[in-house]
């Protein structure tokens, strides 16, 4: 085998060579890219020992070297294929420390080359681009920016020393250059040469990220560590000349935009290296930036430049959503992490956010298109606001959401109908108000912080909601984030709706989720054709079921307490959601895959736990959703087939438990009687679903197979005889040579099950099935 692989490597690099020397072929495109795979394919099946130890080593990497920088320079030419070319290097000299024997590799005297043909390259396009016009910036290429950068940090960081030297001996003069612009247009500079170094810094702030962020997969010295706060200290001296003279007047101008950008980039290196839960602060990389910079201190000092950067893009950048999505994702992702998160609270910069957030400051809040962008920002305040036991904050927080209530209610009094409140309240206001509540409220990550949420907005509010969807019943902008609201605050996430016992803010809380459900659903209902139905109808629909199956698997209501008492809310928040996923065809439920997973997530959790609902539906609705959980069963998402696994396993245990295995057959609980009559009227379901059940196991390759195994015991034990048939007819499938097998294979599937369905005996099963499945397989 290795004789084998030794010679196949031999004429790889024969023909590879001989192809760079004659530059056969390569001047096709498509060619060009191929053979650029084919070069990085070479390192991913071959490791560096093996490629030395051939006779033609040399000249080969040589060549290929070569054809590196050729191919960096033609950047126009081979933009698409420069990956494959960096991600060979990178995987050379990462297999470095690997190599034994006196071979040479070569490293040493190619990967500097590399290096430099890169950089200046980089460098180089940017002019290009000014000069001839060209209307595709490799910056504005997030795919391939991404891809090239991942390759750095190996290359980068080889002769590290030595590539800080050639980084800084480009930088230092294009940061100069950028310097003498603060004051205006130097003399004799062509007005473009500001975008030209823009441009330039750029590249270079987005490599010394990326060369950072290598630190995480390289090893590191308190050498490196320093030289990692010389590139950085750079960059920081940077972000002080931006913020000065004329270069605050060109945050409209795009090549000052993709340098903030490559900013965040940077942000986001040096946070997950060298800000964070396992980061040790005394790291050498702040000692050289203190020697160098000497207001920077510690890494304190370090977030607190990171967050004015923050706060800076999102008030200059007000209708930018590149740079205020990357903006708000690092701020996210500082406020996320434990410790970090506790020293933003120590900065004053983040506690004045705290208190001062609203659009009037922030113009982001303001634009139509960053209405997404408002729920991640709210989160992240929020999570920063919880970090501390202050319900005084709290209140001061929350304020302009307030105000907008408190409109929003004098409006709906002083209004005779919902319609007219639309008439008197902008939509956008709207819009904006329940993204902003959907983020606070998806920060609240335990009882004491939600507590503070809910005593806040309900009661007093909730009609408010209610007014909301009345009034904009027909404008999927203003329906979408009020219901994805009400989906985020029933959810008991980290078991935060915890009331106590003696409480009844459980049932009041679905009593509102009832009301909503019955609005929204009344009007989706009642509405005709629309232009874009999922926008405008099965968006909704998705979310209301969501909403429900989050309110029925809370555990934090006593649904027992409805019927009891005669409150209709569960019932009729039942009968409206299952109305509207009813009037959705079968083939559209299963073609959006966000309605699809609401939809059997909802059918699950009925089927769990209000068996008695799906027994009580007439026979055509019981036949639908049967059906549709057939179906589901061999849709190709993983997700939507265990959730229709599970629910089938529910509903067949249940029938078996009640019915088949009944204690009391005389006398089965009425959901039971009712459940029994629809099998009744549709005797071949249960056997088709096992059926369907054993050829997804047995003859597809299905990944979540001990899923897919649960309901099956409990779809045997109701009609073995079904199941001695389907046995049969999987032998007399099989050819005349194979029957005796396969016939002794699915015998061993009962060995040693009883007829119950206790977790034991299921797991007995289930380990049968997986071996009958591996034997069908090696020998079927």
């Amino acid at each position: 085998m290795e004789v084998e692989r030794s010679k196949l490597l031999n004429r790889l690099m024969t023909c590879t060579r001989d192809i760079l020397r004659t530059q056969q072929g390569l001047s096709e495109q498509d060619n060009y890219h191929e053979f650029c795979k084919l070069l990085g394919r070479i390192k991913a099946n071959f490791n560096l020992q093996d490629l030395v130890n051939v006779e033609n080593y040399a000249e080969w990497i040589e060549l290929v070297a070569n054809f590196t920088m050729q191919s960096l320079n033609s950047w126009q030419w081979a933009a698409s294929s420069m990956y494959y070319l960096l991600a060979l290097w990178s995987r050379l000299v990462t297999s470095m420390p690997y190599l034994k024997g006196d071979s040479p590799s070569l490293m040493e005297a190619n990967v500097p080359k590399i290096v430099h043909a890169y950089l200046t390259s980089r460098l180089d396009c940017v002019r290009a681009v000014l000069q001839n016009g060209i209307t595709e910036d490799p910056l504005d290429n997030e795919g391939e920016l991404q891809d090239q950068l991942e390759s750095l940090p190996h290359l980068f960081r080889f002769q590290y020393d030595k590539t800080c030297v050639l980084v800084c001996s480009l930088l230092d003069p294009i940061a100069k250059g950028f310097q003498d612009w603060s004051t205006g247009q130097p003399p004799g500079q062509d007005a473009r040469q500001l975008s030209v170094l823009e441009g330039q810094l750029t590249w270079l702030v987005y490599i010394i990220g990326a060369v950072l962020r290598g630190r995480l997969s390289t090893s590191s010295s308190e050498t490196m560590e320093s030289l990692d706060g010389d590139l950085s200290a750079r960059v920081f001296s940077l972000l002080g000349v931006m913020e000065t003279g004329l270069h605050q007047q060109r945050y409209r101008e795009t090549s000052r935009q993709r340098l903030d950008l490559a900013i965040l980039s940077f942000f986001q290196s040096f946070r997950r290296v060298y800000i964070g839960e396992t980061v040790m602060h005394s790291s050498k990389v702040y000692a050289r930036l203190g020697e160098r910079l000497p207001g920077i201190r510690d890494h304190l000092t370090v977030l607190n430049i990171i967050v004015k950067t923050i706060t800076n893009n999102l008030r200059a950048y007000g209708d930018c959503d590149g740079l205020i999505d990357a903006s708000l994702s690092l701020f996210q992702d500082l406020g996320s992490g434990y410790m970090s998160g506790k020293l933003l609270m120590k900065l004053e910069t983040v506690n004045t956010l705290l208190q001062h957030h609203s659009s009037d400051r922030f113009d982001f809040l303001r634009q139509p298109t960053s209405f997404r962008s408002r729920t991640i920002f709210y989160n992240t305040l929020t999570k920063l606001l919880f970090m501390e036991d202050t319900p005084t904050k709290f209140k001061t927080f929350v304020a302009p959401m307030q105000q907008v209530l408190v409109g929003l209610h004098t409006a709906s009094q002083s209004a005779t109908s919902a319609q007219a409140v639309r008439q008197s309240v902008p939509k956008e206001t709207v819009m904006g108000l329940f993204r902003d509540l959907r983020g606070v409220v998806s920060a609240a990550g335990n009882r004491r912080s939600y507590g503070l949420i809910f005593d806040w907005l309900y009661p007093t509010h909730f009609p408010v909601i209610l007014t909301c969807l009345e009034a904009w019943s027909d404008s999927p902008e203003v329906t979408t984030p009020l219901l994805k609201f009400m989906a985020e605050f029933v959810q008991n996430k980290t078991q935060r709706l915890s009331f106590d016992l003696s409480s009844p803010n459980g049932i009041l809380l679905f009593r509102e989720v009832s009301k909503v459900l019955v609005t929204h659903g009344s009007a989706v209902l009642q509405r005709g054709n629309v232009p874009d139905i999922y926008q405008h109808k099965y968006k909704g629909i998705w979310i209301c079921l969501q909403i429900l199956t989050r309110a029925l698997a809370g555990n934090y209501v006593n649904f027992g307490v409805f019927g009891l008492y005669g409150d209709p809310a569960l019932e009729d928040a039942l009968k409206i959601s299952l109305k509207m996923a009813l009037s959705i065809p079968l083939n559209d439920i299963i073609a959006y895959k966000k309605l699809a997973r609401a939809f059997y997530s909802l059918v699950d959790v009925l089927c769990e736990h209000h068996t008695s609902v799906i027994a009580a539906c007439q026979q055509s609705t019981f036949a639908f959703i049967m059906t549709s959980l057939e179906t589901g069963l061999k849709a190709l998402d993983v997700t939507i087939s265990s959730q229709c696994a599970a629910a089938l396993n529910h509903l067949a245990a249940y029938y078996f438990r009640h019915v088949v295995a009944a204690v009391d057959v005389n006398s089965p609980p009425p959901a039971a009687q009712a459940l029994a009559e629809h099998i009744r009227q549709t005797p071949d379901m249960f056997p088709s679903m096992l059926k369907t059940l054993f050829e997804i196991v047995l003859f597809e390759e299905c990944t979540n197979m001990w899923s897919l195994s649960r309901p099956m015991l409990s779809l045997i034990l109701i009609n073995e005889e079904v199941f001695t048939q389907l046995k049969s007819q999987f032998v007399s499938m099989q050819p005349t040579e194979k029957q005796q097998h396969t016939s002794a294979w699915l015998e061993k599937l009962m060995q040693d099950v009883q007829r119950n369905l206790d977790p034991k005996n299921r797991d007995k099963f289930t380990q049968n099935l997986t071996i009958v499945r591996h034997e069908f397989k090696a020998k079927g």
